[in-house]
């Protein structure tokens, strides 16, 4: 699965790194998601799709394999 952030909108709360911390960071110096790295396995899915559901800032993408969202 792809996994996509918008880092000009993230207001650095930090969920999708305490839900996927595999995928996501957080910048020491401004605080905003980083992230890992763009592929994550199935077995993440379900960490991603929580950290996106969490996210107040909505920007967190999830696309399956076939590009599908």
């Amino acid at each position: 699965m792809r996994v996509g952030v918008d880092r000009d909108r993230c207001c650095g709360a930090g969920q999708c790194v305490m839900s996927a911390p595999a995928v996501f960071d957080q910048s020491e110096s401004d605080g905003l998601v980083l992230l890992r790295d763009g592929w994550a396995g199935s077995a993440a899915r379900g960490d991603v799709e929580l950290a996106a559901a969490l996210c107040p800032a909505n920007v967190i993408s999830v696309e399956d394999d076939a590009g599908k969202a």
